[in-house]
């Protein structure tokens, strides 16, 4: 959960894109590839061959969305502020949270998690579920003007667009709360749910006074497909703070919607707390150009915990990434735990720039 202008010259940039060249050989890398606070990182690749990862709101100077580009997954530039205008309905809070960036038909929708300044319904206490546009990935995004879902506390959080290759549905997982992840039909705008289509819970929460149980709390789900199985991969059980305890869970279906399976714990391990790294979480997953794929996430670097001396301890939370291997039909890190030191890292055919 997410407790706790450059502008227009770097849309410009963004547009100009450059020819790929050949693929390169795999470049290497350490932990953290982001060295900041950069929460629950969201990955793309963008029409101009660059990857661009958004995070939850923070950065110095503050900013509602953080926005940070690539050519090859290992160095990044930290670009700005992918939504510097707040929507009306949120224009006086400081939560946003959770992105994530969905290209289609040469536009880019921005799903995030606000909390509304006052009450939008009886039950609009909580965060809202909200989508922004841009022609560009680097932003400025604007907000559609009304959120999409409102509730209680902290259930209407990150949101994952995914279209369905299989049945050309536009369908948006998101959830917590001590709830289930949910998935539903998005419209044909990709702006408002479609009409009639209800939520379908896929993943619940479970009631567990184990402290090692990671999945009293779900959430962050990202979806990959591969070999005819979709690969739900989410997080839980507590991502920050005195008592984090978080970690990457996967579960696999036939179906975008489900049902899914969950094997038991320690099975459905992806990547745990383990050596420098704290509560690792809130994942993305990103194709490389030899197929491979890699896992980009947040966790807390033992060595520096908080960002000031007057935070809570694990609230700086840096972007990892790790190669994820087979095992049985299964996705995991390599140990189920961050890598430290040098690594080799993924091959990407690179932009000339």
């Amino acid at each position: 959960m997410r407790r706790f202008l450059l502008v227009s010259a770097l849309a410009a940039l963004s547009a100009c894109a450059t020819p790929l060249r050949q693929p390169a050989p795999a470049t290497s890398y350490s932990n953290p590839v982001i060295d900041s606070d950069f929460p629950d990182p969201a990955v793309m690749r963008a029409a101009d061959g660059h990857f661009y990862v958004y995070a939850t709101q923070g950065g110095e100077p503050m900013r509602n969305i953080q926005v940070a580009r690539s050519a090859d997954l290992v160095t990044w530039q930290m670009l700005g502020d992918a939504l510097p205008t707040k929507p009306s309905w949120a224009s006086r809070t400081q939560d946003f949270w959770a992105p994530d960036v969905h290209s289609a038909g040469g536009s880019y929708y921005l799903y995030y998690s606000a909390k509304p300044d006052a009450a939008l319904s009886d039950q609009s206490r909580g965060l809202c579920l909200a989508v922004a546009t841009s022609a560009s990935p680097v932003g400025p995004f604007l907000d559609s003007g009304r959120p999409l879902q409102c509730g209680e506390g902290f259930v209407n959080i990150d949101p994952f667009a995914y279209d369905d290759p299989a049945t050309g549905r536009k369908l948006l997982y998101w959830g917590s709360g001590f709830g289930p992840i949910k998935v539903q039909e998005l419209a044909d705008d990709r702006m408002s749910f479609k009409r009639g289509s209800k939520p379908v819970d896929l993943v619940p929460a479970i009631k567990s006074e184990d402290p090692g149980e990671y999945q009293r709390l779900v959430e962050g789900a990202w979806v990959a497909r591969r070999d005819g199985y979709y690969y739900l991969f989410y997080s839980g059980d507590n991502c920050c703070g005195p008592k984090a305890h978080y970690a990457v869970m996967v579960a696999r279906s036939r179906s975008a919607t489900g049902p899914f399976e969950l094997r038991p714990r320690p099975l459905y391990l992806v990547v745990e707390a383990g050596g420098r790294w704290v509560a690792p979480g809130h994942n993305a997953v990103v194709e490389n150009d030899r197929g491979e794929h890699w896992i980009v996430y947040h966790g807390v670097d033992r060595q520096r915990p908080r960002g000031k001396a007057i935070d809570d301890v694990n609230t700086r939370r840096v972007m990892l990434m790790d190669r994820l291997v087979w095992r049985e039909g299964w996705r995991e890190v390599a140990g189920k735990q961050p890598s430290s030191g040098l690594q080799a890292g993924p091959a990407i055919r690179r932009t000339g720039r």
